[in-house]
């Protein structure tokens, strides 16, 4: 394995200021389940490793007692988001991803935002939250910036990220009342496998009733990056969430997708599955819902 540096910063700036120094050669490292394996096998080959493991503030979990969005510092691993109470009650859509993320050793060390910053296709870690409306927050040389996380990915492995930038944050806005999502990656195996397809939905009800107020539908490995099917999410809107509902909407957003043959998995097959699991998915909401409102009624 080709040697290196590796660089322990304390803070944000200081870690900027290292990159900057150093330039092409140099690289972020936070869990470094990805890049120490393409180190070690060549494909990429930097002289300065600058670890964010250290960085103040990168590991925190937390609600915002005056908006109610949830924080996500992007050192939080994905074993912390899986053995969280909030996370597994409040946004089980997320919970639903990261415990399928690799091995239990895996999620011990890697981390959301490097997931994210990884920008590939198949990363489970994007679809729950972009069907959240999460945005990041950035912070490089000339300040801090936030992007919506949908237009954060630009092609396979590229971001908005600028040369220096770190992905610091990802917040997630609160959700209005009687919403619930799910989420749910297809593939040969359960987990240690990357997804053939991977779906996300999102749903919020009317008091009272199944009528949708808002919708999203996530996609993963449907296209060069993560999507939303917006002809699905729309047709959702105003209407009662019935199977057959859900059925349409999932037809709606196969043909949306924009999946490709590859060596696991052909497209057509892709596109079926996009159908088969909206519905699902839309229906595991209407099931957590009313679970929750079972859950409430029987605490009175």
């Amino acid at each position: 394995m080709r040697k290196f540096a590796y660089l322990v910063p304390k803070t944000l700036d200081e870690a900027v200021s290292l990159h900057q120094s150093h330039g092409d050669r140099a690289m972020y490292v936070a869990g470094g389940t990805d890049v120490i394996v393409k180190v070690k096998s060549g494909k990429i080959t930097p002289d300065y490793l600058i670890s964010l493991k250290h960085v103040l503030g990168s590991a925190q979990l937390r609600v915002n007692p005056d908006t109610g969005g949830l924080h996500i510092g992007s050192g939080v691993t994905h074993r912390i988001l899986e053995k969280s109470p909030t996370i597994k009650l409040q946004y089980p859509i997320i919970y639903d991803a990261v415990q399928h993320i690799g091995s239990v050793q895996i999620r011990n060390v890697a981390t959301i935002g490097g997931n994210l910053v990884n920008a590939v296709p198949s990363a489970d870690g994007a679809i729950p939250l972009i069907a959240l409306d999460a945005r990041v927050v950035i912070y490089g040389s000339t300040g801090e910036r936030t992007v919506d996380l949908i237009h954060f990915f630009e092609g396979p492995g590229q971001t908005v990220l600028a040369p220096g930038e770190i992905l610091t944050e990802i917040i997630v806005p609160r959700q209005p009342a009687r919403s619930a999502g799910a989420y749910q990656k297809y593939g040969r195996r359960a987990a240690m496998e990357l997804p053939l397809i991977g779906v996300g939905v999102q749903l919020s009800l009317e008091e009272g009733s199944d009528r949708c107020t808002k919708a999203r539908v996530a996609l993963g490995v449907a296209a060069p990056t993560p999507m939303r099917a917006l002809s699905a999410e729309q047709h959702l809107m105003g209407k009662e969430i019935t199977e057959a509902t859900l059925s349409q909407a999932g037809n709606l957003a196969a043909e949306e997708s924009r999946v490709r043959d590859s060596v696991r998995g052909l497209a057509w097959y892709r596109r079926e599955m996009v159908e088969v699991f909206v519905r699902r998915m839309g229906m595991k909401c209407l099931e957590r819902l009313k679970d929750m409102e079972a859950s409430t009624w029987r605490e009175k």
